[in-house]
């Protein structure tokens, strides 16, 4: 079958209206969460010892990438436009892998911190210090640095430089499979098969424990369950659909049109925008940490609930303005 007869859907519907909105939500909802998660963590810094440090680069890498996001918003916004140059494309993309493979690897290293710390508390005493994760931090980011660096030397732009590719373009998809898949192999797969194999066998020492509390049990299982959640949710179905539509583009230059390419053009797409969502739900993992930060969330939305609930009386009552705006003052008086 001859390329030309290959029918996709609407790539526009994706790329010029669902894309860009999701990156708006997640600029405004991840730099929100993400400074907030932050500012709490440094509040709580002595509570949680060395894995503070690792929470504080998981909240550095999202910062990385979600100040890329305007860009990459007026990009797609734009009509897949790019006005910034190839060399300023290729860092936003940089950056992006940098964010992904980057949270990966500090929720793996994470994860392992609290599987030494159930599994085998009294080798873990006093011998991972903050030192200790300073340094896994600076190997996490030079790891991540190296493995992403190929990536700067493919073509990101057209020749005129109107696109920024995530990618590469149609001459050299071939060659980037191959790369992706080394990348997806020591990137992805092998830091999900540490998180699983930790959190099982976690999973069992805490069903078995008697010295645990409940609250202690339900603290680290819901950590536990929203690691998972991460992977399966944002990172698995980018790598695998990001390799079968490269793959699918190496038939059809082969004059072969796949079955399932609209299939898997479609969720090509929404696995990019599901990626994206980690920078959103990575601050979730500041929560699972601190019983405090829960607190505050759920006084945060109380709040917000009452202030919007007199707005409303006030409307329905004709209440003068002035006296509208005492009110909510009042409310915030009383917090």
């Amino acid at each position: 079958m001859n390329t030309s007869t290959c029918t996709r859907p609407n790539k526009k519907l994706f790329e010029h209206t669902i894309l860009p909105t999701l990156y708006i939500l997640v600029f405004v909802v991840g730099l929100i969460l993400n400074v907030w998660g932050m500012k709490s963590l440094l509040h709580n810094w002595k509570k949680l010892w060395s894995i503070n440090v690792l929470v504080l680069n998981l909240g550095l890498a999202d910062m990385l990438y979600l100040l890329t996001l305007p860009f990459l918003i007026v990009y797609y916004l734009q009509g897949n436009k790019w006005i910034f140059g190839e060399g300023f494309c290729k860092v936003t993309r940089f950056c992006f892998n940098l964010n992904l493979y980057g949270s990966i690897g500090f929720l793996t290293c994470i994860s392992v911190y609290r599987y030494l710390a159930v599994v085998h508390p009294t080798r873990l005493m006093g011998k991972l210090t903050t030192t200790h994760s300073v340094v896994i931090s600076a190997i996490v980011w030079i790891l991540v640095s190296v493995q992403s660096l190929p990536d700067m030397f493919y073509p990101k732009t057209y020749p005129n430089g109107s696109k920024c590719f995530d990618t590469t373009s149609n001459e050299h998809f071939e060659s980037y499979l191959d790369y992706t898949i080394a990348w997806t192999i020591f990137g992805f797969c092998i830091p999900f098969v540490t998180i699983v194999g930790c959190y099982g066998h976690v999973t069992v020492v805490i069903c078995r424990s008697n010295m645990m509390k409940k609250d202690q049990k339900r603290q680290i299982l819901k950590l536990m369950a929203l690691l998972i959640l991460l992977f399966s949710l944002c990172y698995a179905p980018y790598h695998i659909f990001k390799n079968l539509s490269l793959y699918s583009r190496v038939l059809r230059k082969q004059g072969t049109c796949p079955q399932w390419d609209s299939g898997v053009f479609i969720a090509r797409q929404v696995s990019r925008g599901l990626v994206s969502l980690h920078n959103a739900l990575n601050p979730l993992v500041y929560l699972c940490l601190y019983e405090e930060m829960v607190s505050q969330f759920r006084q945060l939305l109380r709040g917000g609930h009452q202030i919007f609930s007199h707005r409303l009386k006030s409307k329905s009552s004709s209440v003068p303005v002035p006296q509208a705006e005492q009110e909510v003052e009042m409310i915030y008086d009383s917090k």
